[in-house]
This record gives structure tokens, sequence and C-alpha cells, in this order.
């Protein structure tokens, strides 16, 4: 169970708990914090140091296996990191070991560590603040690079959560991951400290966790095809149809999951969705869905991403159905809470149904809003009844909820507030900054949410906005970041996306924070990146630097995220639709305007421009937007890329015809010659085509003098 720590404005009587551990004077100045992340409460400076040498005790009380498990899981990164092979045992303590000591009265997740030339001591209450001792001890043992013993400064730190939930979330049901990379992933999270692992396990494209009761929600459900046309042709010859992707967790292999990650003081709280991002359940259970619908059935389980506008029915049946699917959930996950969802529900199938309508009557309901929250309050009584909370997205609050509910915000801060002053619990997840599938800087090239949350803009959140009373502050249970996965295909992609920006997340979700500073964060993260190189964290370099990297010169290579986009309405980085193994380009673009500035080119001189174009298919479902996307009209079959000199409007000065390039699944370069004009311009890059799937998307350009080739 999550022990809760609220905001920071409740804070000092959970350190105060803290202190009576006996922190040392506070008339004595503070000492570096060295390379620990997330910054504790307090560090002060003591005399000497402690050498930590190849085959030192830990010793843990007799009897206690929690501290066994600390202490193992400790002498495990020493030996993965400096190989040093350290003794586990109980016993009485002796100089030169890592004493475990249990000690009443501190708050969750609390500890003491006290590093003096005779060896090192963590204090605490509990399995939580033995595990994070040994984490900060352990990151003091390997603050300078290199094997064997460990020189650590004498030092004493007292230090406790700012809050209870620090937590991410990681969407398994876009793309499936195994469980290998999952307990990989949970190992990452205890190491910064976070206690929460949210699993989104079901949505549109899939449903991955095993209900023993209705097979078919993972045995269809869990399986579909990718979008495009290299999927399409991808013929698996077991079946002569297109190759199906997909995966499920069984309920033994959740149980294990599970099991590994309370071993590192990690909740797992499930998420089941309801009602809306219903169509793989629909796909596998049709009655469960809209059914006097025209156009609501779902014939296999869909590709596309964005909103769909199916929905689940409002049956009794139906209601049953998902009592018994939480009957099953609450068997395997034991956390306090299970997520329900409840976000982007378009209530269409439901106004258009006469069934729908008819049976809001019966239950004497007012609008859909009021029937969604139905809907969801008979699973919460569920749930309830069961000894577990709900929580949801933030869209849960417009038709009322009840008391005992707790609100995820995601859109924005401001479902958090609206949640906290009606007296709800809730956890503050805010797109765009902590959702960590957007870009990490301007510099990105990555596949991912065109929009950008760098390293500071994580480290930045305040999660206890100004507008919230001391009391409401209260409510707030924690932060979370996002990882959903419809731009990360692989898990060295989900890698790749969250570190090094967790161990923002996690300094900003522990330390207290008028402590935070993010240029001393940025020195401590340079240790911490070298941890991850010898753990194999693949992680991102591009956001380590604030400054931009100036763009490209004439005669290089300039990609797509070099350039500036004409609009962002809706930027994505959409990976190229093939080949469908190895590597492949991320193309940046608007997609509801592709159009791209590539901006001051020097045109003094007749010149060759050269473009790498792609395609994508257009796999979104955005609803009446999708009307409002403008092409151009095309003059050969396959459409023309267009290049026009300040300004996006008028005659192009360079049509290329997009016929060489239709034919190729990958990346095809195409070239002309620009008109010279003096001085420097902007070129505006615009793509004609009949149809809109696929969507065409510039990969790099290049402009150079007309009569060398230049090199990248």
């Amino acid at each position: 169970m999550i022990q809760v720590v609220r905001s920071a404005k409740a804070f000092a009587p959970v350190l105060t708990l803290m202190l009576t551990l006996a922190v040392a004077p506070a008339v004595m100045a503070e000492a570096p914090v060295g390379s620990v992340i997330p910054r504790p409460a307090t560090v002060t400076p003591a005399a000497g140091v402690f050498v930590l040498n190849d085959g030192a005790a830990l010793i843990v009380p007799r009897g206690d296996a929690e501290a066994m498990r600390a202490a193992t899981y400790f002498a495990d990164l020493m030996q993965r990191t400096r190989g040093l092979r350290l003794a586990v045992r109980e016993g009485d303590e002796t100089p030169g070991a890592v004493v475990f000591r249990r000690a009443d009265g501190s708050a969750a997740d609390a500890y003491r560590l006290d590093v003096g030339p005779r060896g090192a001591v963590i204090t605490a209450s509990d399995f939580g603040g033995l595990f994070y001792g040994s984490i900060s001890l352990w990151q003091l043992a390997t603050a300078e690079a290199g094997q064997g013993d460990a020189t650590i400064p004498a030092v004493v730190i007292a230090d406790a959560p700012r809050f209870g939930w620090r937590g991410v979330m990681l969407d398994s049901a876009r793309h499936y991951q195994s469980p290998a990379f999952i307990k990989g992933f949970i190992d990452w999270m205890a190491l910064h400290k976070l206690n929460v692992f949210h699993w989104h396990l079901t949505d549109d494209q899939a449903w991955r966790l095993e209900i023993k009761r209705y097979p078919k929600l993972t045995e269809v459900g869990g399986w579909r095809v990718h979008a495009g046309a290299a999927a399409q042709k991808d013929i698996d010859p077991a079946t002569g149809r297109p190759r199906l992707y997909g995966g499920i967790y069984t309920q033994d292999e959740v149980r294990d999951i599970v099991a590994y990650a309370a071993a590192r003081n990690i909740v797992v709280v499930p998420e089941v969705d309801v009602p809306g991002h219903a169509s793989a359940a629909i796909a596998a259970y049709p009655e469960l869905g809209v059914t006097d619908v025209p156009g609501a059935a779902v014939p296999a389980v869909p590709a596309d991403w964005g909103v769909y506008p199916t929905l689940f029915n409002v049956e009794e049946a139906t209601l049953v159905f998902f009592e018994n699917v939480m009957d099953e959930v609450v068997d395997l996950f034991p956390s306090e809470y299970v997520h329900i969802g409840g976000d982007e529900a378009v209530k269409d199938q439901w106004k258009a149904s006469p069934r729908v309508q008819e049976r809001m009557r019966e239950l004497g309901l007012a609008d859909e809003e009021k029937l969604q929250s139905w809907f969801v309050a008979r699973l919460e009584k569920r749930l309830n009844d069961h000894g577990r909370r709900m929580i949801g997205w933030d869209e849960i609050l417009e038709g009322g909820i009840n008391p005992n509910a707790s609100v995820m915000s995601w859109r924005g801060v401001e479902g958090a507030i609206e949640a906290a002053r009606l007296g709800h619990d809730t956890v503050m997840s805010p797109a765009p900054v902590l959702y960590l599938d957007n870009r990490q800087s301007a510099d990105d090239g990555a596949p991912g949410r065109g929009f950008t949350s760098t390293l500071r803009d994580v480290y930045s959140f305040d999660p206890t906005p100004d507008e919230l009373t001391p009391e409401q502050a209260h409510r707030v249970l924690g932060v979370q970041g996002n990882l959903f996965t419809e731009h990360m295909r692989t898990e060295d992609r989900v890698e790749y996306q969250a570190f090094p920006r967790i161990s923002a997340l996690a300094e900003m979700a522990w330390t207290p924070h008028e402590r935070m500073d993010f240029a001393d964060f940025r020195v401590r993260l340079d240790p911490q990146l070298a941890r991850y190189r010898r753990l194999g964290i693949d992680y991102a370099t591009s956001g380590l630097t604030e400054v931009p990297a100036a763009p490209p010169a004439d005669g290089q290579r300039r990609y797509d995220h070099q350039m500036k986009l004409c609009t962002a309405a809706l930027p994505l980085s959409l990976i190229d639709d093939a080949p469908l193994e190895g590597e492949r380009p991320a193309l940046l673009m608007d997609i509801l305007n592709p159009c791209w500035i590539y901006q001051s080119a020097d045109l003094s001189h007749g010149l060759r421009f050269e473009a790498a174009v792609g395609q994508v298919p257009f796999n979104f479902q955005i609803g009446a937007d999708r009307d409002k996307i403008r092409l151009g009209t095309p003059r050969t079959p396959h459409g023309e890329l267009e290049v026009r000199i300040d300004g996006c409007e008028g005659e192009p000065a360079l049509v290329i015809p997009l016929a060489e390039a239709a034919g190729d699944d990958g990346i095809t370069t195409l070239s002309g010659r620009l008109p010279a004009r003096a001085g420097r311009h902007d070129l505006c890059l615009k793509f004609t085509q009949k149809e809109l799937d696929p969507m065409w998307g510039v990969d790099w350009v290049r402009v150079s003098d007309a009569v060398q080739r230049g090199n990248d």
C-alpha cells in the first residue's frame, strides 16, 4: 500500500519525525550532497572517510527479512557497478561494516544514513527507509567511476520524501514490452526512489491483461496488424494474412512482476480503461459495444492513434462483465488503488443510440456525463467492496464522482486544482510537461509527440500550485510522469524517452521544494549518467545541453527537427513506414498542416536542392479535424513536392514529382534546381497529393552550390 506523504505544505511534521533520528547539530555547515539523486532533505558533514572494501560485511538484525532484502539488493548493486563482493549476514555490529538498523517513529520511507571511518549505518522504521538508505549509500560509493574499493566521505544524511506517490506510467497497450524489460524498468525506478508503477494495460489498440473468465480479451484483443502499406504486405505464411503484432501478460507473469516490484518498494497500480478506449475489448466481445448505431462495430483490433468514438454500452450485462473483470484484477494486484481510466470518452455513440438513451431514462440520468459517472460508480463500488480505492483521469470529475475517488490530472493542473477544492485526493500528471513521450529538446529527432519537455521543464514543475490553499495542497498525493507509447515501438525507445528525465522527476517528487536547485542537480547528474552507462541504461543526450545547436550550414543536411514547422497544431515525430525491421527515420510534422520552413538559404547562385522524403500511414482518429487538412492539388498521379521562396503562398519556385518515391516504402532522395536570388531566403516545403493516406514527410533537406555535391 502507498503510505501517503502529501504536499510540501504538510512536509514539516514529516521532517520533524525524521529528525528525531538524532541528526547532528544544525549549527554545523551543510556538506555537499555529492552525487545523490534525489537530493536529500538534510546533509551534514562529518570527519574522515569510510573505505568500503571487498568482502566487507552487511549486517542486519536477526530475523529481519526486510532488512535482509535491502542489504542483499545493495550487495548486488555494488557487485554490478564496482565489482565488490559484500557478505550479508545477521548478527552483531562490527567495525568496517554497513549496518542496517530499525528505529521507531520515522515517517514512511524515511531514513538516516551515518557514514564514518568505522563504517556506515542505515536507520529506518520500515523497509522503504532501509531500501532507500542503501540506494543513497550506493550513490555515494559510486560518485567516482572505477572498480574496487569505494572511498566515501563521512556524512550524516537525514531524509524523507516530499510525496508518497512518486510514479511513472508505462503504456503497454499501444506497444507491448516483455516482462523482462518491465522488471528492468522497475529496477531503474527503484534506483530513483520512485514507488508507483502505473501500468496502462488496456486501450483501443490492445487488451494485454489475461482475464480467465473472458479469454478472448487477450486471445483477440492482444493482437493487431500495424498500420501502413509495409505491414499490409508482410504476409504471415501460416495464415495467408498480414502478420499480427502484439503480446499479452498472463496472470502468472503479472503476479511475478507485482512481487518483483514489491521487493523494490514499488506498488503496481493497474489501469483498465472504461468507458472509452474500448475498441480492443469490443473486437473480442462485440456485445460490449453500442450495437444499435450504424458503423459502431469493431471488426478487428484497430491500429490508429488518437481518440475513437467507440464506447462500451451501459447494459446490466456489460456492468457485470466489468465487475467480474475487476474481481480478477484485485486478485492480481494488491495495490490500494485501481485506475479505471475514464478519459476521452466521446459520447457520440451514446447520444445516437436509442437503447442508451432509453437506459438513461430508466436510470433517471440527465445527460451522458452523468451516465459515465454512473458507469464508473458501479465499478468503484465493486473495488470498495474489495477494500480498494478508485483513481481515474480528470474527466471523471465532469459528471460528479464519489467522495472516496481520487483524480489524476493530465489536462494541465486544472483537474487537480478542482479535485482538491472538492475534497478529492489527486495526483499531478499534466501534459505536456510530465508526458515523457514529448521530445526532450528542440535538437531531438527521436519519434514521439512534437512538443518539447526538457530536463529543466520536468525539474521545475511544482506539484502544489499557488492556487491551492494549504488544506487543499494536502490533497496532492504526489506526482507522476507518463510514457504513452504510440510512437515508441521498441523497448529501447521507451528507455531513451524516460532517461535522464526520470532523475529530474524523482528529485521533484522527493526533495523539499525549497531545497531544489537545477544547477546543483545538473552537476549531480553527471555521475548518475555514469551509473546509467554501467547499468546499461540507454539514456538521451539531446537535452543535456540547454543551448540549441546552430542549424547546419548550406551544403550540409538539415534534418526535419532542425527546420521550422509552419504550424504546430498537432506536431508529431512519426516513424517512417518501412522497413518493418531495423532502423527507420522519424519524420517531424504537424499532421494538420504538413509544411516545413528551411530558414535562411543563400540563393545567390543557381542552387542544387535535395530533399529526402518518406511516407507514414495516416492512422489518426482526430474526428472533424481531419476535414480541416488542406492538400495541394496534384499535377501528376502521385503528387509533387513544392518549394516556395519567402512564403507558402503563390507559385512554387520548384516542383518535383513524387513518382520515384511513391513506389518506395522507405526514404527517397529527390533533387532539383532552385532559381538564383540575391541574399538569404526562407524556403517553404509542401506536398500535393490526391489522398491523405499515406502522408508525406521530410527527413532532411540540403541546399548546395549547383556544381558541387557537398558533404554530409
